[in-house]
């Protein structure tokens, strides 16, 4: 039996977690990024808006595979929404923390292909001018922070790692889908 497959996306921002996941998902309608709770304010897209309380009284029945916070709110991997998720196919989950890879590997039972993705510090500047954010300062501290993140965790593994300066998004999108099938493959001989 082939376990459930899920797929992690790190990187800084702009470097291409969304592109990618939409790439992904136009290759096979399995694939659908997994929609974060988020605690907050700005932006609702991609996100399932949540409240302070919903939070609590996720964390008091033991939900929360992860949590962290950036710009502001509270970003939460849940298990329910992992659940649902994995009900609809395969869910590609966006990540920017070592720690939240390790949480969500080791805290929800699934076969997680860890994919990290990168561009220079440059590069996402212009990514984020380009489509128009107004928090690029922020965003670029959250790149600093990215980058501090993999410094303190040298020995991270990880299944693939794609430049997204030197690889087009199809083509990491055909890269993941065939780390899948290899992984399903080993999974059945």
């Amino acid at each position: 039996m082939i376990p459930k497959q899920g797929v992690l996306l790190y990187g800084p921002p702009a470097a291409g977690k969304d592109t990618i996941t939409a790439a992904l998902t136009e290759l096979s309608p399995r694939y659908a990024q997994f929609a974060r709770l988020k605690v907050g304010t700005g932006k609702s897209a991609g996100y399932r808006m949540g409240t302070a309380e919903q939070l609590r009284k996720l964390k008091a029945a033991g939900g929360v595979v992860y949590a962290n916070h950036r710009y502001g709110n509270t970003y939460v991997i849940d298990a329910p929404g992992l659940d649902a998720a994995f009900e609809s196919g395969v869910p590609v989950v966006h990540l920017g923390q070592v720690e939240g890879i390790r949480a969500l590997v080791g805290g929800y039972p699934a076969e997680w292909s860890v994919v990290q993705l990168w561009c220079p510090r440059d590069v996402t500047e212009q990514r984020s001018a380009g489509r128009g954010d107004r928090d690029t300062a922020a965003r670029l501290a959250a790149w600093d922070a990215t980058r501090e993140d993999l410094d303190r965790h040298q020995g991270m593994v990880w299944d693939l790692t794609v430049d997204t300066t030197a690889v087009s998004p199809q083509d990491a999108a055909q890269l993941i889908d065939q780390l899948l099938a290899q992984r399903a493959g080993a999974a059945t001989a």
